[in-house]
C-alpha cells in the first residue's frame, strides 16, 4: 500500500468513525426522546386518572346531597299529607258544631211549647208560640243559606221539581204548571238539596 491509498483509507476510515459517531449520538438522542415521551406520557395519564377520579368524587358528592333533598321533601310531603287528612277528619267531625250550636234555641223554644201545651187553657197562645218557633226556624235555615223553592202556580220544572202526581187543570192557564205542593224543596245557596215533590196540571 502507498502513502496516497494510505491516506485515502485513513480518510475513509475517520469519515466511517465519524459517521458512526454520529449515528450512535441520533440513537441516544432518539432513546433519550422516546425516553422523555414515555415519561411524558405517563404523567398525563396519570394526570387524567386523577381527574376522573375527582370526577367521579364530586359526582358522588352530587348525588348524595340530590338523595338527601329527595328524602327530605319526601317527608315533608308525608308530614303534609298526614296532616291535612287529620284536618279533613276533624273539620268533618266538628263541621256542623256552628249549625248545631245555632239550632239550640229553636229547640230549646220547643222544649217550652210543648210544656205550655200541657197547661194551657188558651189554643191562641198555643198557636201563636207554635208560630213564633217556626219563624225562629226559617231565620235560622235562611242565616245558614237554606231557601225554599217557590213551586206553586210555576211552570213544571225538572231541575227544580219532582212529579209525584198529575190532575186536571181547574183553570186553562194552570195546564202544565204545579198546583200542588206535597213536599216543599230548598236551595243551599244556588244547589238544590231538596226537590219539591209537587202535583201537576193538565
Amino acid at each position: 500500500m502507498n502513502n496516497k491509498e494510505e491516506k485515502t483509507a485513513n480518510i475513509n476510515l475517520e469519515n466511517n468513525t465519524d459517521a458512526d459517531k454520529s449515528k450512535d449520538k441520533n440513537i441516544a438522542d432518539n432513546k433519550q426522546n422516546t425516553s422523555k415521551d414515555q415519561v411524558k406520557e405517563k404523567s398525563k395519564k396519570k394526570k387524567e386518572k386523577k381527574t376522573k377520579s375527582s370526577e367521579i368524587e364530586e359526582l358522588n358528592i352530587k348525588i348524595s346531597e340530590l338523595n338527601n333533598k329527595y328524602l327530605r321533601l319526601s317527608a315533608e310531603f308525608d308530614n303534609y299529607r298526614k296532616r291535612t287528612l287529620k284536618e279533613k277528619m276533624d273539620l268533618t267531625r266538628t263541621g256542623g258544631e256552628s249549625i248545631l250550636v245555632n239550632i239550640l234555641p229553636v229547640v230549646d223554644n220547643l222544649e217550652r211549647a210543648i210544656e205550655s201545651i200541657k197547661t194551657a187553657n188558651e189554643i191562641d197562645a198555643v198557636k201563636d208560640g207554635i208560630n213564633l218557633i217556626n219563624n225562629n226556624f226559617k231565620d235560622f235555615l235562611l242565616q245558614n243559606g237554606i231557601k225554599e223553592i217557590n213551586a206553586i202556580n210555576k211552570k213544571f220544572d225538572t231541575d227544580l221539581h219532582e212529579a209525584i202526581s198529575k190532575i186536571p187543570a181547574p183553570k186553562k192557564s194552570l195546564k202544565g204548571k204545579v198546583v200542588d205542593v206535597v213536599e216543599k224543596g230548598y236551595f243551599l245557596h244556588d244547589k238544590v238539596v231538596r226537590f219539591a215533590r209537587v202535583v201537576i196540571g193538565e
